[in-house]
């Protein structure tokens, strides 16, 4: 990979991550629809580092949330009244969010991974992503605001975050439609699914990085991938900041229709210019 496209991946990575229409298809079409033909073990590791960027921007945002959640949960738990607070609660919530995700994830790793190869199928579940935002606008008017977060909520919307594993499917976009169908506030289900995804986030980074140790050759990378993972934080922190904006005021249909047109691009792609 040359730093061109570390760079320019690394800001599609970065905009997609948080933005509802799914990192991990944009990873996988983008460099389809450029003709980019990137080794695997480089895009690999390519992968795994603007990952752990997009995790590095979401908790620099939240990093004032996240210490008063941590604090909270350690004086419940050395109160031994572990769900005292919202706060404490809170904490238990995005854990609990976290499990569904983490057992799918280890069960059917094999068969997630190798649908990062497949940019027909990733444009197939696309649609899916647009199918959950659609489904969101029409039943998602919610008044319930975060403080009314309940630990029903955050399964449900946990249950949601399983369908992201799939590349193609967004997780902001299909965690905040979980909170919507929950009667959520629109800010209330953005900011619970931005926080939500530290955990599994973190959670992926770490078995990712453990298989990129096993690999040959990577220190070699690394020094080429570093200017794609600065682009991803930096990026990714301000489409994290433009999101939560958006969604206060603004309709999700854009996205839905914008990944409606992503999949039927590289279907056509596929079909008649790329058989």
């Amino acid at each position: 990979m040359t730093p061109f496209q570390t760079i320019f991946l690394g800001i599609v990575q970065g905009l997609t991550e948080f933005i509802p229409v799914s990192s991990s298809g944009h990873l996988v079409i983008v460099p389809y629809l450029l003709g980019w033909k990137l080794p695997f073990q480089e895009f690999f590791i390519f992968n795994v580092l603007v990952q752990v960027a997009t995790l590095a921007a979401v908790i620099v945002y939240f990093w004032r949330d996240l210490l008063y959640l941590i604090g909270a949960v350690v004086v419940g738990l050395w109160r031994r009244q572990p769900f005292a607070t919202f706060e404490a609660r809170l904490g238990w919530y995005l854990v609990l969010a976290t499990i569904p995700a983490g057992i799918f994830g280890l069960l059917f790793k094999d068969f997630f991974e190798s649908m990062f190869a497949n940019p027909v199928g990733v444009a197939f579940f696309l649609l899916i992503t647009a199918g959950l935002l659609v489904l969101a606008e029409r039943i998602g008017k919610g008044t319930r605001p975060f403080k009314f977060l309940t630990w029903l909520d955050a399964l449900w919307i946990g249950f949601f975050q399983v369908i992201a594993i799939l590349p193609g499917v967004s997780r902001s976009g299909a965690t905040i439609s979980g909170g919507l169908t929950r009667k959520l506030e629109r800010p209330a289900a953005a900011r619970f699914a931005f926080l939500m995804s530290i955990p599994v986030m973190l959670a992926a980074g770490l078995l990712a990085t453990l298989d990129l140790l096993k690999m040959p050759n990577v220190e070699q990378h690394l020094l080429t991938f570093l200017p794609g993972f600065v682009a991803a934080a930096v990026v990714g922190y301000f489409s994290i900041h433009w999101m939560l904006r958006f969604v206060m005021h603004r309709s999700l249909y854009v996205f839905a229709v914008y990944c409606t047109v992503l999949s039927i691009v590289t279907l056509s792609f596929s079909f008649f210019i790329h058989p």
